[in-house]
């Protein structure tokens, strides 16, 4: 009866009894899983960092751009800038600020009754919008608004020279002249056309 109670109680199987090719499988494959968690994190920090200096690579760039940019209006606007530069920042992944964008005011108005100085200004802010390399649209907008008062006050000097020239090249009249003579002058001078083709240069 002893020798019943000792099989039921072995009835387990054991411990020397379990393959060891079971046991070091089991271990094996917990540790693969745990080692292929930490390459696919390893990965993924990778990734990110990568895809965070490829940003951070155009945001630097895109800040020197932009401020060569401003640079060569604030250059060649002078002495008609107003105002700036002044910058639009986007904040990177490494947590600087980067210029992304910005302007320099010019003062596009002509001078008050003087032709000679409308005309100068002009030419300097169409210099000045024109002045990076690579101009935005606005700054062409700018250069052609220039353009036009240029073109405009060249108009006004040419007239204004055409007329100065005409009053210097009258004649003196003299008063002991008789009154029919005077007429006639003064009928001949009126009769005159005044050409427009040299303006045309002008427009």
């Amino acid at each position: 009866m002893e020798t019943g109670v000792n099989q039921k109680v072995s009835t387990t199987a054991p411990l020397g009894s379990i393959s060891a090719q079971r046991v070091n499988t089991s271990n094996q494959s917990s540790t693969t899983s745990a080692s292929q968690e930490e390459q696919q994190d390893k990965r993924r920090e990778n990734d990110i960092r990568r895809q965070e200096n490829q940003i951070t690579q155009q945001l630097q760039a895109r800040d020197r751009e932009v401020r060569a940019h401003e640079a060569a209006h604030l250059a060649a606007g002078r002495p008609y800038v107003t105002g700036g530069p002044s910058f639009t920042y986007q904040r990177g992944p490494d947590g600087r600020s980067y210029a992304i964008g910005g302007e320099v005011s010019l003062d596009t108005s002509e001078v008050a009754d003087d032709p000679e100085a409308t005309l100068s200004k002009a030419e300097t802010v169409r210099r000045a919008a024109l002045a990076p390399a690579r101009p935005s649209p606005q700054d062409l907008r700018v250069a052609a608004d220039a353009s036009q008062m240029a073109a405009q006050t060249r108009l006004e000097i040419a007239i204004q020279r055409r007329e100065e020239a005409q009053l210097n090249s009258e004649p003196e009249q003299d008063d002991a002249q008789p009154p029919e003579r005077n007429s006639q002058a003064i009928q001949s001078f009126t009769n005159q056309d005044t050409p427009s083709a040299g303006f045309s240069q002008f427009a």
